[in-house]
């Protein structure tokens, strides 16, 4: 089946690269051959197009160029913000939630086994971290706090700010993993308290296998790959110039045009779920729900809305996920059990059932996530599909 003909609902795992970025980065294959380390004139024409790259990316989120190092993707910053963080600074004890990407379980694992303290806290059942339970994990030893900013699975905007607010009072460092919410939400690491921010690339339509870690001006930090001096001695390695210029092009373009495609976002959000209460009856919804105006600019730190405008989680009771999703794949329609890293996983999401449901419930849950090219026909048609599928397999029961 060629893509054109493919209904896509799987951006939270990946988004099509823009044009935008393509054109950019196909310029800069062609053009920005020169190591960018190197001393003479295709050496500076690489540097500079890099530096532009990292100026126009540290503009999106408030930061200055000198605190943007980029790296291979979330993964990477994820890794390198937590190992660094506590191997560097005193103490010996890191607060994480359970419902954190991998790269910051599976780091917060492999940091166990070096000595240090791990506590995981779990959220409410619509995925929400209070700030007073991060408040009451610390300990005299807290190191680091590490809270995402939006989840990737049920789309829960967490309250990054006060809980920024907390670390900087106590004194210890924050991290959150900004993978998903990057481009969707306003980002302000001034305002946020932030130390340590991680982005990927691909997740806004620029290239696989870049992203970028912010790290605070000033701030002791170690490196993360050793070998060369370039990201200021931090991560040896010759720069990859043409994806750093395609992402800050995707950047550009993502940022400029946020506002209305976030708008258009939640009207597809609406639609959707309305349309799939419409046609089944016992669909349930997984995370909040996509209310436009919560009144709640302190708790959500968006002033608008719970969760993201393209995402929607939800359950159908009686039916296995795995199974839906493979009949929508022969139709056309992608969509997603959960996080793309844990494809082929055994195990239910271990989002869905820090939420407090079973691990039959996660099993019968899909996540559909929407990006610039989707419509409300491609929707309904979705809709269509889901209860036509949904119904079949329900007699089969």
């Amino acid at each position: 089946m060629d893509n054109k003909d493919i209904i896509y609902l799987d951006h939270a795992a990946t988004v099509p690269m823009r044009p935008e970025a393509i054109t950019a980065m196909s310029a800069a294959l062609a053009d920005v051959w020169g190591n960018a380390s190197a001393i003479y004139s295709a050496g500076s024409r690489a540097k500079r197009q890099l530096e532009r790259a990292r100026a126009s990316l540290a503009a999106t989120i408030g930061a200055d160029p000198s605190e943007i190092y980029f790296t291979s993707g979330g993964t990477e910053g994820d890794n390198w913000a937590l190992t660094a963080a506590m191997e560097l600074y005193s103490g010996r004890h890191l607060i994480i939630t359970a419902i954190e990407h991998h790269a910051v379980l599976h780091t917060a694992e492999y940091l166990k086994t070096r000595g240090f303290d791990v506590t995981l806290l779990t959220p409410d059942s619509t995925g929400y971290i209070p700030p007073d339970a991060v408040y009451e994990a610390i300990r005299p030893d807290t190191a680091l706090i590490s809270v995402m900013m939006a989840n990737n699975e049920v789309g829960t905007i967490e309250p990054v700010a006060e809980i920024g607010r907390i670390a900087r009072d106590r004194h210890i460092l924050f991290h959150t993993d900004a993978v998903q919410a990057y481009g969707k939400i306003p980002i302000d690491v001034r305002a946020a308290g932030v130390d340590l921010l991680s982005v990927s690339a691909h997740k806004i339509g620029g290239p696989k296998g870049i992203g970028f870690l912010y790290i605070k001006k000033n701030m002791p930090f170690g490196a993360y790959m050793h070998g060369g001096m370039q990201e200021k001695g931090r991560r040896a390695g010759t720069e990859n110039v043409p994806s750093a210029v395609g992402f800050a092009a995707a950047a550009e373009a993502v940022f400029a045009e946020r506002e209305s495609s976030q708008a258009r976002e939640l009207g597809l959000q609406k639609f959707f779920l309305r349309r799939l209460r419409e046609e089944i009856p016992d669909v349930e919804l997984n995370g909040p729900e996509p209310e436009e105006n919560t009144g709640a600019e302190d708790r959500y730190g968006t002033g608008s809305r719970r969760r993201l405008a393209n995402n929607l989680n939800v359950r159908f009771p009686g039916v296995n996920s795995e199974t839906l999703l493979i009949l929508l794949d022969m139709q056309g329609i992608c969509a997603s059990g959960g996080s793309a890293c844990t494809t082929g996983a055994i195990n239910p999401s271990h989002v869905l059932t820090a939420m407090g449901k079973t691990q039959e419930e996660a099993r019968e849950s899909v996540r559909f996530t929407f990006g610039p090219e989707n419509t409300e026909e491609e929707l309904e048609r979705t809709v269509q599909a889901v209860k036509e599928i949904t119904g079949r397999l329900k007699k089969l029961n």
